[in-house]
């Protein structure tokens, strides 16, 4: 298991202490929502905790942000329920629609921690929002507004979610080293140097975890990701040309 910084290990404890409890109560229970790379950690902490049973869930398939359920494992965690709430946030907004930015910062603004609330899908009628159960009474109650819109919140079911349509790009090109600055430049068509600006600035995520340092190495399957910016999917290292350049392939997700 890789080694994990504080808030790191903070978050693989506090699985683990869920997971004990869990063993002393014999009923099920639920971590918050948490990034692919925490989410990992919390996987990687229950595995080393003999009975229990469980399994990751952001409320439809692909996911990004998810919240881990935990059971006895004489349970099957398919059955068990993750507490999970779907709504969808609407108004009329005549052409200039907020953005993600906008909807999460007003249910961040509404007092909410992130913690509580997994993955926000825009759409061209507004949004549709995963959240824990817990706060989804309070949310419909409370969300007047996004940015200058006015909204209103209804609950709805997961079938009726409305999942953005992905765009993948592939970009099969060469790269003078595998390092982070250089790999992300490529992937998101930029110079070298600017890309080594925005690591510095700690606004380049590497398999979600913030880096910033440009030298640092990428390997095949990770992924690189800059928010607004959509990620970047190391797919392929292919080997290197006569002249010592590598060649990649990289998928492009908008």
């Amino acid at each position: 298991m890789a080694q994990a910084g504080g808030n790191d290990k903070l978050i693989m404890a506090r699985a683990a202490d869920m997971a004990r409890d869990v063993l002393e109560s014999h009923k099920t229970s639920t971590t918050d929502f948490y990034d692919p790379y925490h989410t990992g950690l919390v996987v990687s902490a229950l595995k080393y905790t003999a009975g229990v049973s469980f399994r990751a869930d952001g409320g439809y398939p692909g996911a990004e942000r998810q919240r881990v359920v935990i059971c006895p494992d004489y349970l099957d965690p398919e059955d068990a329920d993750s507490g999970l709430a779907y709504l969808s946030i609407s108004g009329s907004f005549h052409g200039s629609c907020p953005g993600h930015r906008d909807y999460l910062g007003s249910l961040l603004g509404l007092g909410l921690k992130r913690e509580k609330m997994g993955d926000v899908l825009v759409n061209d009628g507004g949004a549709n929002a995963v959240v824990s159960e817990e706060v989804s009474p309070y949310i419909i109650a409370n969300l007047f507004r996004v940015g200058r819109w006015e909204v209103s919140v209804d609950r709805i079911e997961a079938k009726n979610l409305k999942l953005p349509e992905e765009r993948v790009k592939t970009v099969n090109t060469t790269v003078s080293s595998l390092r982070l600055d250089s790999v992300a430049a490529a992937g998101y068509g930029v110079s070298r140097s600017k890309m080594a600006d925005y690591i510095t600035s700690e606004r380049v995520n590497l398999n979600w975890q913030v880096k910033s340092s440009p030298s640092q190495a990428v390997k095949e399957g990770d992924i690189i990701s800059i928010r607004g910016r959509g990620r970047v999917e190391v797919t392929a290292v292919k080997g290197t040309s006569r002249g010592g350049r590598i060649f990649v392939e990289l998928n492009r997700y908008y």
